[in-house]
């Protein structure tokens, strides 16, 4: 069923631990799961959990939320002092917002290395998913495209930032670890979803605890993102039989 090319510049398969939420169906394009950095989940893959609380959505909609779930993707667990100084932010602010995110079970509380009242928050792991577009309301369509519209952007920046930090010497072997594919594929909306649920399989294949990850592993972050492309405005055949028509008017 595949079609044209796809090329990735390394060839090679690298270690995976997911992101920090997932998108359904049809939300913006196809869904993604989501696994924090650290997870020490069983052998047994998540269930699949649909956010189709409005609420739950506005509070992982926003911005400053989306870069704490970020930073706590790449990073690990941290305090709400942590983030402030890597977000810019005050700490009143930081712990507003993890109280937000945990209300909603995006993050929790942990066991840290802090002293005294010092509180750790990590991401909560979970293969979530937004509901499919055609059951989005309008209202939930916007916080979806706004949720979309920063996380794409950040994913972005972060994986050009990424590229600058390991243009040098110093980066290793890990300077070449930057895999990417672009491809096409003829499918039906059935074998598209069949084709997605098999790439979650294969994230949680090589999802691991902490104990079990070998030394030198980094967290990798993964996007998947599928559509189909735009309908055309009409059929060869139906645009040339419009000019004859107008040929033959004329």
């Amino acid at each position: 069923m595949a079609q044209d090319e796809s090329t990735t510049d390394d060839g090679a398969a690298t270690g995976v631990t997911g992101v920090t939420c997932a998108g359904g169906a049809s939300a913006a394009g196809a869904p993604t799961a989501s696994a924090p950095a650290g997870d020490t989940g069983g052998s047994l893959p998540p269930v699949p959990q649909e956010l189709n609380d409005l609420r739950a959505l506005k509070a992982l909609a926003q911005p400053r939320r989306q870069q704490m779930l970020q930073h706590l993707t790449v990073h690990g667990p941290a305090t709400s002092a942590t983030l402030a100084r890597a977000l810019g932010l005050n700490t009143g602010a930081t712990s507003y917002h993890l109280r937000e995110l945990a209300r909603y079970g995006f993050v929790e509380e942990t066991p840290g290395s802090g002293h005294g009242r010092e509180r750790w928050w990590r991401l909560v792991p979970g293969d979530r998913r937004f509901p499919p577009r055609s059951r989005q309301s309008a209202e939930t369509r916007l916080v979806m495209d706004e949720l979309n519209h920063h996380a794409y952007a950040a994913d972005l920046e972060l994986f050009e930032r990424l590229q600058q930090e390991t243009g040098g010497a110093e980066a290793g072997e890990w300077a070449d670890a930057f895999p990417y594919s672009r491809g096409t594929m003829r499918l039906t909306v059935p074998e598209l979803r069949e084709f997605f649920e098999e790439y979650i399989a294969l994230l949680n294949r090589y999802k691991r605890s902490d104990a079990d990850t070998p030394p030198g592993a980094r967290t990798v972050l993964t996007r998947f993102l599928a559509f189909p492309t735009p309908a055309p405005a009409s059929a060869p055949d139906e645009a040339a039989a419009d000019n004859r028509k107008e040929t033959e008017t004329s």
